[in-house]
């Protein structure tokens, strides 16, 4: 048995997003990269290739792991590159996507003929969280003057727009999608190719698909471009869990478990966000209230029923572990990393990655 703490990417649940992404490929025309700041773990990547076009990054790191470890077409985005990264991003990248017009100015020239991109930001967004949103006041994500923009046509290929935030509702996104095209229409038409951002939830199982893919075929039809998605959450929904252990259960006015991996250290949105973890199953008599070991007081990942009374040694799974988590986890009290586990199609589990006392220790000086 594999000790935990440890990440379970469960290929059979992850093939599942992807059949629904090839399919929205397939009747939209639509090109499908890998939003590698929601997940990079490299080690499935053999089977999301099949699915998917690329990546696309947030760094000179995650656009040469696109390169070397996805490979497709790998876009290039960061909402500042340093002048010692440019040169570097552009031997990995097919595309690279400025964030502003000076990031423009100043490392344009230096692309050497492959295409470019501008970020816009249309000024609405689907975002709940003023912490998330592109289109809160003063916000540095893209350009959003057309007048501006028309002014560099001559210079860029294609726009970068993300506006979607964790959006589930195609209402919302046609909408939204139609006050781009009133604001930026005429632009939209002097380009060859337009990215429509990730945040869009179209593989959830009652998100209207046929709809989706046909206001897609459209809007690359009026405007003569082809249309990417970056899905990273969308790609990846509930295709993992956080394999966990009970390792005390004291009593302070209610029932709590205590277990061997910390939500700030190994799945921080949900800290970030004030949201709780989902388990599998939450259902049963027996309620507890499940903290992670860290010293940090609001180290929780919330209050669940089981059906038996937990022990210590009793195995959680904490849901939806795979967007946001092994890119963001930490060494925060030094409490174990967890290791990366791979369920393969046919039920046999492999174990991929194991850190240890000196990966902690090489992290540090």
């Amino acid at each position: 048995m594999i000790q935990t703490p440890y990440y379970l990417i469960d290929k059979a649940r992850l093939l599942t997003n992807l059949q629904r992404i090839d399919t929205v490929r397939r009747e939209s025309g639509a090109k499908v990269v890998l939003a590698l700041k929601c997940f990079a773990t490299w080690s499935v990547f053999d089977l999301m290739r099949q699915y998917m076009d690329g990546t696309t990054s947030s760094s000179l790191y995650e656009v040469r792991l696109g390169r070397e470890k996805f490979g497709g077409e790998t876009h290039a985005y960061s909402v500042a590159y340093a002048d010692h990264e440019i040169d570097e991003v552009v031997t990995h990248a097919d595309k690279v996507i400025f964030n502003s017009f000076g990031q423009l100015e100043r490392h344009g020239g230096r692309v050497r003929g492959k295409p470019v991109g501008l970020r816009l930001n249309p000024g609405v967004s689907s975002s709940g969280f003023d912490l998330a949103d592109p289109a809160r006041p003063f916000s540095r994500l893209g350009e959003s003057d057309p007048a501006r923009i028309a002014a560099v046509l001559d210079r860029i290929d294609g726009f970068m727009i993300h506006n979607n935030c964790e959006n589930h509702d195609f209402g919302r996104f046609d909408a939204m999608l139609a006050q781009i095209e009133q604001r930026f229409g005429a632009l939209l038409r002097q380009v060859r190719w337009v990215s429509l951002g990730g945040g869009i939830h179209f593989t959830g199982q009652d998100y209207p698909l046929p709809a989706f893919c046909a206001r897609l075929k459209e809007f690359a039809a009026r405007y003569g471009v082809q249309v990417y998605l970056e899905p990273g959450e969308a790609a990846v929904s509930d295709s993992a869990t956080l394999e966990v252990s009970v390792v005390d259960l004291p009593h302070i006015g209610k029932p709590l478990a205590v277990v061997d991996a910390s939500i700030e250290a190994h799945m921080l949105d949900l800290l970030i966000y004030r949201q709780s973890a989902q388990v599998e199953p939450d259902a049963g008599p027996h309620r507890y209230l499940v903290y992670g070991r860290s010293c940090l007081a609001g180290d929780i990942f919330g209050e669940f029923n089981f059906p038996e009374p937990l022990r210590i040694g009793s195995r959680i799974s904490m849901r939806n572990a795979a967007a946001y988590t092994m890119v963001k986890k930490n060494w925060f009290n030094g409490v174990t990393m967890p290791s990366i586990v791979v369920r393969e199609t046919d039920g046999s589990e492999r174990l991929v990655r194991q850190f240890a006392f000196q990966d902690f220790v090489n992290s540090l000086s």
